[in-house]
């Protein structure tokens, strides 16, 4: 995901890509506590994600507020 792609979606999109992205982690962190995570680089990916997008909806709030 780049941040370039976040910037030109609209704060809805970015609320929901966030909700979907939470889930993921979620359901990763399941399969790496039972041991059935075979892909553990996915996790850092998604943790950066998240926060990428938290980032793009503060800047859109932050300009939305000037």
């Amino acid at each position: 995901m780049n941040a370039n792609e976040l910037k030109t979606k609209t704060p809805d999109e970015l609320q929901s890509q966030l909700v979907a992205l939470k889930k993921e982690a979620f359901n990763l962190s399941f399969q790496q506590a039972t041991g059935q995570l075979e892909n553990t680089a996915r996790m850092r990916a998604v943790r950066r994600d998240v926060a990428r997008v938290k980032t793009v909806l503060s800047a859109k709030a932050a300009d939305a507020a000037k």
